[in-house]
């Protein structure tokens, strides 16, 4: 007979830690309108994550969507829509609309499917010892989170053991840093030369930023919240398991004993 939970709470993994927990469905959907592929990280989907972070990179790319809205935002209309692709805007389009919705639908599943797991209250794990990583559920400050993802994207997730979307998130911040030249023109831009530093910059991947640095913090912060939950879950659970026939108080003040 299989002893498996049929829905269980969270899991450990070598990459890290995947747990139900219920969400905003608004707040999913916007990050994934922010970014598309950033409410399927928050929904830890992270194949169709990383899926539609890549389309979005690519087709973004091909179809001149940043570069139309900076010459846009600059009041040069028709130059925006000159260097457009139509064959390209379409499919981001398409894309953009349908992860939104996606990640709006799978919240609200989600969050049903946290109902019935969190009335089963299966076992919760606190550690896995694996051959290349140590998995374990501990107590995580939300603000040191914030500030190593703040620092650098991709440090508050390895700060919350998500050891492949961390290394993906520097990957990715390094490239957009590389190709837009910010610290560059961050450096010139406290030397006092402005105006060097401003061409300096390539919009196109400067853009990309602003969204890779919010999503990474917004994230870090997020999880770190909620391995805290899972913490002092697990800690509930197995010291009600363990003095349940005890005369300790837990919780309610009420007796144990039976």
């Amino acid at each position: 007979m299989n002893d498996a939970p049929r829905r269980p709470l969270a899991r450990l993994s070598v990459f890290g830690i995947i747990q139900l927990h219920p969400r905003n469905p608004l707040m999913v959907a916007w990050w994934s309108a922010v970014f598309p592929g950033f409410g399927h990280y928050l929904l830890q989907k992270f194949s169709r994550g990383t899926l539609l972070t890549l389309s979005e990179v690519i087709i973004n790319t091909l179809a001149h969507i940043n570069e139309a809205m900076v010459l846009s935002f600059c009041g040069r209309f028709e130059e925006a829509k000159s260097i457009l692709e139509p064959n390209w805007m379409f499919g981001y389009l398409a894309v953009y609309l349908l992860s939104i919705g996606d990640c709006y639908r799978s919240t609200l599943t989600m969050n049903k499917l946290y109902d019935l797991a969190d009335r089963e209250q299966s076992r919760l794990p606190s550690v896995h010892l694996y051959g290349s990583e140590v998995q374990y559920v501990e107590q995580k400050n939300p603000v040191t989170a914030m500030i190593y993802s703040t620092l650098f994207p991709g440090m508050g997730q390895l700060y919350n053991h998500r050891i492949f979307l961390a290394f993906y998130a520097m990957f990715w911040w390094w490239f957009y840093a590389s190709n837009s030249r910010a610290y560059e023109a961050l450096l010139y831009l406290v030397l006092g030369n402005l105006s060097y530093s401003t061409t300096l910059l390539n919009p196109h991947w400067l853009l990309f930023m602003p969204s890779v640095m919010g999503g990474a913090v917004y994230h870090a912060f997020v999880r770190a919240v909620e391995h805290n939950k899972l913490f002092r879950d697990e800690q509930r659970q197995f010291l009600t398991d363990r003095y349940r026939y005890s005369k300790v108080c837990i919780g309610n003040g009420i007796e144990a004993r039976l």
